[in-house]
């Protein structure tokens, strides 16, 4: 009964990450369309009808869009805290979604999906009220954390001891600064409640090194201010800088379109 962590789709566009074990199958957010969805669940083995729960970080589109379809066609149960299913419903294109699917969670607050123990830790984002989480089964755990302003000892805290994580590497702060977004957005994603930098995302991962950690996953880059081999080159350069024994963790960019490499634990 291993771990499971695979991303189907993380970028500023869309977010759909897939965890679960042999018996227990779970989303973090469904940012994309029911349809790859589907097909990024298809190329695993896995029938969206079995489909344990939703787990949702925030409102915002790029992470429920499509929730209001897999909601209607396959019945799954959806996990948000209260704030986030007030503003969820205040989103006129997921359409009607059938209220007895819904169960709220709270920060801090663990709860069991079958057999794995799921934990919410609460984020500085610009949303209602932001969770991250992590995910245990049989002393293996996963950890996948984006759409963070930054980070603290809190957060490192929750996502201490994860074989598998699945982190923000977000933006390369000065492709952000002379691009072409406007003044105000640039202040938000730079701000406290926007999103992590590529370098501070080598940070976080510097205080996570712990011998068990395999595998870990850059995602929700964005599309105007960074590209793929330059948050994997700054993550790569920051660990350099310390001289940690842990040099040997796969890091492995998650894909805006295509699913990732399925990974255990």
């Amino acid at each position: 009964k291993h771990m499971q962590l695979y991303s189907i789709a993380s970028g500023s566009s869309g977010n759909c990450i897939y965890v679960g074990n042999d018996n227990t199958k779970l989303l973090v957010d469904a940012g994309i369309s029911c349809k790859r969805i589907e097909g990024g669940l298809t190329q695993i083995d896995i029938n969206p009808e079995s489909l344990n729960g939703i787990l949702v970080t925030h409102e915002h589109s790029d992470h429920v869009q499509g929730i209001g379809v897999m909601a209607r066609r396959y019945k799954v149960p959806i996990f948000a805290t209260a704030e986030t299913f007030s503003a969820m419903n205040r989103i006129k294109s997921l359409g009607k979604i059938d209220p007895s699917l819904f169960h709220v969670i709270e920060p801090n607050q663990s709860f069991e999906i079958q057999d794995i123990k799921v934990n919410p830790f609460s984020i500085p984002h610009d949303a209602a009220n932001p969770v991250a989480y992590t995910f245990e089964h049989d002393n293996h755990k996963v950890g996948i954390a984006t759409d963070l302003g930054n980070y603290n000892d809190y957060i490192v805290e929750n996502l201490e001891g994860s074989e598998l994580l699945l982190l923000e590497a977000n933006h390369d702060i000065n492709m952000l600064q002379v691009g072409a977004y406007p003044y105000v957005l640039k202040r938000r994603i730079l701000g406290d409640l926007g999103h992590l930098s590529n370098d501070n995302c080598g940070r976080l991962i510097n205080r996570l090194l712990h011998d068990k950690l395999k595998h870990i996953f850059l995602g929700h880059l964005s599309k105007e201010n960074n590209y793929p081999d330059l948050a994997f080159e700054t993550v790569k350069y920051e660990l350099e800088q310390f001289d940690s024994p842990y040099k040997q963790v796969k890091i492995e960019v998650a894909n805006r379109e295509e699913p990732s490499a399925f990974c255990r634990c």
